[in-house]
């Protein structure tokens, strides 16, 4: 086996975030007062682990504002889930509406940010999140589209690579396009990593990790803006 495959496997096994510390990093990237809608998968994890001295507004696409974290075991309310049908709870001041004026919100430009999964990012900012190619099962691509057209901040969410090692961030998608160069921040179990006009800046990398490992893994150029710290969490 070449060196480099080896070096390649061996970063493989090291440890880094779960999908669960992926999204409590992604909670500290919301401002106060915003209002969020949050996709499939991890971003639908990140409820769980706002930051208690501020507000959020948790948008979804079946027509709620003002979701708090999901339901615990016994406090399941099937009348009350989000847009995946997981049970959830409330905040003080939350509405509920028409599924139509759900989606209104999200084409006319009032969410703060949204936060999806992603399959690709490229280094432009492209996002593919909605079929891999020749895969069974995939649906359409839904309310994809609107939110990442609509929202004023675009988080993705996902690993770093895929299941075979292959890099997720790459230099051009080569998977059906969610949207174009609407990606601002990507948040992985390696890094955080903002997506500006020179390139991708990589902000933080996982305990353990160096930006030359990350970057060995990375399948566009990333930039540094000197010391990259670790990814902290409270």
């Amino acid at each position: 086996m070449p060196d480099s495959a080896v070096q390649e496997k061996a970063l493989l096994d090291k440890p880094r975030l779960t999908r669960e510390q992926i999204a409590q990093r992604a909670a500290f990237e919301l401002p106060d007062g915003a209002y969020v809608n949050l996709g499939w998968g991890i971003p639908n994890l990140i409820a769980d682990y706002l930051p208690k001295e501020i507000t959020v507004y948790f948008h979804s696409e079946n027509g709620i504002l003002g979701m708090g974290r999901r339901a615990k075991p016994g406090e399941e309310d099937y009348d009350l889930v989000d847009a995946m049908k997981v049970p959830v709870t409330l905040i003080p001041g939350a509405s509920f509406f028409n599924q139509a004026d759900a989606h209104l919100m999200t084409r006319g430009g009032h969410l703060d940010v949204a936060v999806l999964g992603g399959f690709q990012v490229s280094e432009k900012g492209n996002l593919a999140n909605w079929k891999i190619p020749g895969a069974k099962g995939s649906g359409g691509i839904g309310g994809a589209m609107d939110i990442a057209a609509g929202a004023k901040k675009l988080i993705v969410c996902m690993e770093h690579v895929t299941k075979d090692g292959a890099p997720k961030i790459v230099k051009k998608c080569t998977y059906p396009l969610t949207g174009l160069e609407c990606v601002d921040t990507i948040v992985t179990d390696l890094a955080v990593i903002d997506v500006q006009p020179q390139g991708l800046v990589l902000r933080e990398v996982a305990p353990g990790w160096i930006p030359a490992e990350v970057q060995k893994l990375t399948g566009a150029a990333l930039l540094t803006k000197g010391r990259v710290p670790e990814i902290h969490l409270r």
